[in-house]
């Protein structure tokens, strides 16, 4: 055999394996094929699954934002016309005449209730995030007999509603004199389950044990590593706690009408509530108007933080 005749075989096309015909594996057998779409049709799949998921959100946020919508144009109708005409659509506006006769109302009680829900929210929340913020942190950075135990009470604790809470922490505030108090509102609210398993999470992923090991061999103590270092790093799930715990406290109704007698220690949302059942002394129109003004600092709350609440819903969807 000449020379480029050997030289000939070691080429594909001379070992019987060309391009374009079938592929050998070494135990014998041809390789599955691979049946692909053409261009044409996976584009058509793509604009489907596109317009399907697109149709379904859209329902979604009609569905949620229906309410919202109904409720901003009835708020701006004259008042008494709440109930009347069109309610999907502006018919006349008087939005700052019905505020002024919403801070009218009782002698300006409704903005003594928008200040408990701020007071008590804004409280309750940055107690709730201070406690979650220390105790994910420990669980997530110690290493201590029973971690793994109290971890799994918390999350246990996640999947128990709070309202089954209610009727046991009013005979405890009952007892320990607390009813017609404020903190009988602020102590169950500085304890958040959810909050202390997402810092725990948001803690274990983004705080490297390299960093911590050098905070310590610079002579720093725990409590300033955590307040210099983890706390910095932890920004966008406390930010996220924070919200969370504000719009649970501020939703919350069961406890504070249980709790708070006093119209002047209500929260907005009793406020409301006490208002829709007195239908004789209260005019109806004036709970639309208060609820519309009731959500403004929640909305304004979920703008202003937006950002931060966004890369905090996504803690530990990357490992």
């Amino acid at each position: 055999m000449s020379a480029i005749e050997t030289a000939g075989l070691t080429r594909p096309e001379a070992a019987g394996s060309a391009p374009n015909g079938p592929r050998h594996r070494a135990g014998g057998g041809s390789a599955p094929r691979t049946h692909r779409l053409p261009p044409s049709a996976r584009r058509e799949t793509t604009f489907t699954s596109r317009a399907t998921v697109t149709a379904l959100l859209g329902l979604s946020a009609c569905y949620f934002l229906f309410p919202l919508w109904w409720l901003l144009v009835s708020a701006t109708k004259p008042f008494g016309e709440q109930f009347s005409g069109s309610g999907l659509w502006f018919d006349g506006f008087d939005l700052f005449g019905n505020i002024a006769r919403l801070g009218a109302q009782d002698g300006g009680i409704f903005w003594r209730w928008m200040l408990n829900s701020l007071l008590y929210c804004g409280t309750g929340a940055l107690l709730g995030t201070a406690f979650s913020a220390l105790a994910g942190y420990a669980l997530a950075t110690f290493d201590f007999p029973g971690r793994g135990a109290v971890f799994g009470l918390v999350l246990a604790a996640v999947l128990v509603p709070k309202v089954l809470f209610t009727l046991p922490l009013y005979l405890m505030f009952s007892g320990a004199g607390l009813i017609d108090n404020p903190l009988a509102v602020l102590l169950p609210s500085a304890v958040s389950p959810f909050g202390v398993y997402l810092a725990r999470v948001f803690a274990a992923q983004s705080i490297p044990e390299e960093v911590l090991e050098a905070g310590r061999l610079d002579g720093a103590g725990e409590l300033r590593i955590f307040r210099s270092l983890g706390v910095r790093m932890m920004l966008p799930a406390l930010v996220t706690i924070f919200l969370f715990q504000f719009v649970e406290i501020w939703n919350n109704y069961l406890l504070p009408a249980m709790v708070l007698g006093d119209d002047r220690l209500q929260p907005v949302t009793v406020g409301l509530v006490g208002w829709n059942a007195s239908h004789v002394a209260v005019p109806p129109p004036l709970v639309v108007i208060g609820s519309l003004v009731s959500i403004v600092p929640l909305l304004i709350a979920f703008l202003a933080l937006q950002r931060f609440w966004r890369a905090g819903m996504t803690a530990g969807a990357v490992k």
